[in-house]
């Protein structure tokens, strides 16, 4: 009975863990937005300079995808609600421990 007791508490602990987690915004290559409107969004809405913006959309054209941003749950998603709002692809990964 103990061993149900501690594996119950072990299961509400990751639990908890999880909801703590940080998380990445990412976000996604298409081939409708230009250059200048994702480096444009990464300025505006995550608050990069145009330097650390246009890196980002090189990786994001290069690779793909890209996290342009790490942090909480909460303060992530406006950022990738107002991206996606944009018509630029974005989602909101956790991040493995």
């Amino acid at each position: 009975m103990a061993t149900q007791t501690h594996t119950k508490y072990k299961e509400e602990a990751d639990t908890c863990t999880t909801t703590e987690s940080y998380c990445t915004l990412i976000v996604w290559n298409d081939e409708v937005n230009t250059f200048d409107w994702v480096i444009e969004t990464l300025v505006d809405v995550c608050g990069h300079s145009a330097e650390q913006a246009e890196q980002c959309a090189v990786i994001i054209d290069a690779k793909g995808k890209y996290a342009v941003k790490e942090g909480s749950y909460e303060i992530l998603k406006p950022q990738c609600d107002a991206i996606t709002e944009r018509g630029i692809g974005a989602t909101i990964e956790i991040m493995a421990n």
